[in-house]
């Protein structure tokens, strides 16, 4: 934790600031990380094809697998950071693990920029480098959105993840601009500048985290409620010992109390269901980033300037240019995301979504096909369409469902599982996608097409409606929904919204800390439970 300080109210503040504002740094931190995010997934789609980059690293000339391996690894180090912080997470909390992805992502661009062409073994530099850059990002992935989650009000959650989300897409323009301007300058500049540029969003994150709070539902779980009374009291910007931080932690604590008692949580506690669904609502979050990835959303962002070379016929120039204009629509229209995600939903948005990004498939797919040379043009329409349906929609939702959808016990496991989920199926899409281009051209859409039809159902059967809802709530409907043997998606619809004071209420009418085999076996019966919780309070009475 880092030394908080007090002022003239007894508020503890945050680089000088408290409440709202505290609220609005920690969404500056994940912002500029998923910039570095957005930036990193676009800078090797200008490079890639650049002449310079080319006679730099000859092995990706004229061979589909290889160029889609150097650009897919990065997918690979990010699985793997994934699975560090599935593994480790929970231990180094939400703070430590931001410190250290953006460190790693750091290490990994120096390595890559140090590189001396010509040569296999300079090759093979560039691509151990870009998979540490990916390492530190699945870190980072993997974090953030919990630790925004956490810190944020129910009211504004969604909005403010979604800003998060979209920042993948103005990072991505960035690159796609930053390569397009470096294409004039000196052969090496071409590429290295491009990718030396990731450090300074990298070195903004972590200046910030120094004086950034720990999550405070994070400490509550590791028993440290002094500090997660300071936290939320900054948070909120009131002192600690105001009704309303006495409240929270009573809230937060029976949730902490219902999940297990906090601590290392085991992987196999992703496995159990009963009231709390852990397993069902990790696969909801798990399933939001594999259809992410399969929608087809990196055939077009990676490879979108080397479609128009190979489809259209454009000279590298004209493609990365085009490309440049397709990110400014990307980037456009993921900004509506935060206007609509509380207005709408989340699951309205992503049905939205999933059929505006099938009919762009069908028309880039429909005017590729032999004979209809004439119609080509349009296939550029269909990708335009597609992007802008998915910058608004599928870009921010998969961030944030996750992030909400779990419960306190296995929300920082679960994120992470549906982080590399995310990155397995990434890297399996940028992989293939050339491959797939080289030779079944148009079906390559039709595919993508078919796949996003096939999301669908079930969106409408089994994603429940989050919007609004405080993270103790989400608990709840999970509760209703296997109470009273329904729907999870008709018990969100019946759930009425709640304060927090009927949130402890619900709580204790659904039982909740007594809500699986797995966890009454772990801490012992509900008496012994209850009267845990009553040596507890006066502790955080006196603390708060």
């Amino acid at each position: 934790m880092p030394a908080h300080k007090e002022n003239d109210s007894g508020i503890p503040t945050y680089w000088g600031q408290s409440g709202r504002m505290v609220q609005v740094l920690v969404t500056i931190v994940a912002v500029t990380d998923f910039l570095l995010f957005g930036y990193d997934q676009g800078v090797m789609s200008g490079i890639i094809s650049a002449p310079s980059f080319v006679r730099a690293f000859p092995e990706v000339e004229g061979d589909s697998t290889y160029e889609g391996f150097v650009v897919s690894i990065y997918a690979v180090g990010c699985f793997l950071g994934a699975c560090f912080i599935f593994i480790f997470g929970d231990k180094l909390g939400r703070r430590r693990s931001i410190f250290l992805g953006a460190s790693v992502m750091i290490i990994g661009v120096i390595i890559q920029i140090a590189t001396i062409p010509v040569g296999g073994g300079a090759t093979a530099q560039f691509i151990i480098g870009r998979c540490i850059t990916g390492v530190g990002n699945g870190i980072n992935t993997s974090t953030i959105p919990t630790y925004q989650a956490e810190c944020c009000k129910a009211k504004n959650r969604g909005k403010v993840i979604c800003i998060e989300g979209s920042m993948v897409a103005i990072g991505t323009l960035i690159a796609y601009w930053i390569d397009y301007g470096c294409l004039y300058g000196p052969d090496d500049f071409t590429w290295r500048f491009p990718i030396a540029f990731q450090c300074v969003f990298a070195i903004i994150v972590i200046v910030m985290m120094i004086s950034l709070p720990e999550s405070p539902r994070w400490l509550l779980t590791h028993h440290r409620e002094d500090d997660a009374a300071t936290v939320l009291a900054g948070l909120n910007g009131v002192p600690r010992n105001d009704p309303e931080v006495v409240i929270q932690m009573q809230v937060i604590r029976d949730a902490v109390s219902a999940s297990g008692g906090g601590g290392k949580v085991p992987t196999k506690a992703l496995l159990t269901n009963g009231k709390s669904q852990h397993f069902r609502r990790a696969i909801l979050g798990a399933s939001s980033q594999m259809m992410q990835q399969l929608s087809g959303c990196n055939a077009v962002i990676y490879y979108f300037p080397i479609l128009c070379q190979d489809v259209l016929g454009t000279d590298h120039n004209l493609a990365l240019l085009l490309g440049g204009v397709n990110m400014i629509v990307y980037a456009i229209f993921a900004t509506t995301s935060w206007f609509l995600i509380e207005r709408i939903g989340r699951r309205k948005l992503y049905l939205i979504g999933t059929v505006g990004q099938m009919l762009s498939m069908v028309l880039v797919f429909a005017c590729l096909i032999p004979g209809t040379e004439a119609a080509a043009k349009g296939a550029a329409v269909g990708l335009f369409t597609y992007i802008a349906f998915f910058g608004a929609t599928w870009l921010p939702l998969p961030w944030l469902y996750p992030a909400e959808i779990n419960p306190l016990k296995t929300r920082q496991k679960a994120n992470a599982f549906s982080t590399i989920n995310n990155w397995l199926w990434n890297f399996f899409i940028v992989m293939i996608t050339p491959v797939l281009i080289t030779n079944i051209r148009w079906g390559t859409y039709l595919l993508f097409g078919a796949l996003n039809a096939s999301f669908i159902p079930i969106i409408y059967f089994f994603y429940p409606e989050t919007a609004g809802r405080s993270l103790e709530e989400i608990d709840l409907i999970f509760a209703k929904g296997y109470t009273e043997k329904m729907s999870y998606v008709h018990a969100a619809k019946q759930l009425p919204k709640m304060n927090e004071a009927q949130i402890a209420e619900a709580v204790r009418q659904y039982d909740l800390s007594d809500s699986d085999v797995e966890n009454r076996s772990e801490r012992g019966s509900f008496k012994e439970k209850r009267q845990q919780d009553e040596e507890l309070m006066p502790q955080v009475g006196a603390q708060a």
